[in-house]
């Protein structure tokens, strides 16, 4: 069906009308979609306050080839003029923020003298493509990551089977290898299936109310063997009266092993890892919490890495760590957690000082306290 205005081009008011399928009239500002009116000559007849968001204030009457300047998206315009009824185009690097759009040039019918307009609408595709990316990295890495592992366990198999099948000493110090890396396989398959088991949950708020230093007594006691190991000394120093928060008392027990654990990593031997807590009072537009901090004395990493430890598999020295029995989603986890229990996760370092990674979780009452507050 052609789309027609009832708007004179002349003199185009900012809420131009076009007719839906039924028949009843909608103005272009309706139109949740950024949407410009192309004229014949290329100039924009009319736009909509998402477009307007996206390329700018002054669009009316201006050319579209300066609004846009993008050759996918001004062949699109060209080939639907030409006569197609309506041309689709994917296309990245438009408004300030250099989006993926789905861009459609649909004809709008002819103006009082006949001539040709288009309707052009562009849909945010921005997230659905850094999704679609992360998903085809998360299998790529996490194949390469199995593929390693089984890579070693396999060749030291051959070996075993061969050359080193009477080497006793050989064969000792392979089966060992091969342990470690059959064990960290394992610990990596237990990481993928939890951080699924969490993105399925991302939605549903944990209810329950729960004491936070029972679980840190339980973090030290199964960390004691590690930390005597290196000469570590984990300091458990919550403030006095810590209320119970809302939180999955599992989740936050794995995520403070996992601080604990990168502390351990990659904290210095002999130096203590401070583990604390302290209850923020409520203030506006925000319930009170607790803050939950996990200090270590190390070689500190350095600020363009910051941002990115969170990342699935992304790790700052990749051999260190798999060294050490990392899989590279342990911050991954925390992250999702937290984010699932509308908390908030920060992590600060300064290279040769040490990391500092803390938490919050809502306080168990928080919103009564705001309201009667």
């Amino acid at each position: 069906m052609r789309i027609q205005l009832r708007k004179s081009v002349a003199a185009p008011p900012p809420g131009v009308l076009l007719p839906t399928a039924g028949g009843d009239a909608i103005g272009i500002d309706t139109l949740a979609d950024p949407a410009l009116l192309i004229a014949k000559d290329l100039r924009v007849i009319a736009d909509n306050e998402p477009a307007r968001g996206l390329f700018g204030d002054r669009l009316v009457g201006e050319d579209l080839r300066l609004v846009l300047r993008h050759p996918a998206v001004l062949d699109a315009v060209r080939e639907a003029l030409a006569g197609h009824a309506a041309v689709g185009r994917e296309v990245t690097g438009l408004g300030t923020d250099n989006g993926a759009f789905r861009v459609r040039a649909v004809d709008a019918g002819p103006d009082a003298r006949g001539a040709k307009r288009l309707l052009l609408t562009f849909t945010d595709i921005t997230q659905a493509r850094l999704t679609e990316r992360m998903r085809v990295d998360f299998i790529a890495n996490a194949s390469h990551e199995l593929r390693t592992p089984l890579a070693t366990l396999a060749g030291f198999i051959e070996t075993l089977q061969g050359p080193a099948a009477e080497d006793e000493a050989a064969r000792h110090r392979f089966l060992d290898i091969m342990g470690r890396e059959a064990g960290r396989m394992s610990r990596l398959i237990d990481d993928l299936l939890s951080l699924s088991r969490i993105e399925l949950d991302k939605y549903v708020r944990p209810q329950g109310a729960i004491d936070l230093e029972p679980l840190f007594t339980d973090v030290a006691k199964t960390l004691a063997m590690r930390l005597d190991a290196d000469e570590r000394q984990l300091i458990v120093a919550p403030h006095a009266d810590l209320p119970p928060v809302i939180a999955d008392r599992d989740q936050i027990l794995q995520v403070l092993h996992n601080l604990v654990s990168n502390a351990l990593k990659y904290g210095h031997s002999g130096t203590a890892i401070v583990l604390g807590a302290e209850r923020l009072p409520a203030v506006a537009g925000r319930d009170a919490a607790v803050r939950v901090t996990v200090q270590d004395q190390g070689e500190g990493i350095a600020p363009e890495h910051l941002p990115r430890l969170t990342e699935r598999f992304y790790r700052v020295d990749t051999s260190r760590s798999r060294k050490m029995g990392g899989t590279g989603l342990g911050l991954a986890i925390v992250k999702h957690i937290i984010e699932r229990h509308r908390g908030q996760f920060e992590l600060s370092s300064r290279q040769g000082e040490g990391t500092r990674v803390s938490f919050t979780l809502p306080e168990a009452g928080g919103r009564r306290e705001v309201a009667e507050g």
